[in-house]
């Protein structure tokens, strides 16, 4: 399969690009790299090759999740430049 002038054209009109007949025919022998490059992908023997999840041998190392006491209402309302009740009060920033 290879690329022709009319699917770059095709491919340009989908993404709402415009290119010169030279810009067309780079991207021409651009795209037709490209399948060439994976055709070589594809010949590749991968028969006894296992999926890799990824390429590295290492695992994620997470720490105990557990519970803490942290601020409670009153010592975080305690900065608040403007409060109201047990609320921060802040500046109105949407109209409706």
């Amino acid at each position: 399969m290879s690329v022709t002038i009319s699917d770059v054209d095709k491919i340009a009109q989908l993404a709402k690009l415009k290119f010169s007949s030279v810009e067309k025919e780079k991207l021409q022998n651009e795209l037709n790299q490209i399948l060439r490059y994976i055709d070589q992908l594809n010949e590749l023997n991968l028969d006894n090759t296992e999926p890799l999840e990824n390429i590295n041998e290492t695992e994620n190392v997470l720490r105990k999740d557990e519970n803490e006491i942290w601020l409670n209402n009153e010592e975080a309302l305690l900065n608040a430049p403007s409060r109201t009740g047990k609320f921060f009060k802040v500046p109105k920033v949407l109209d409706k």
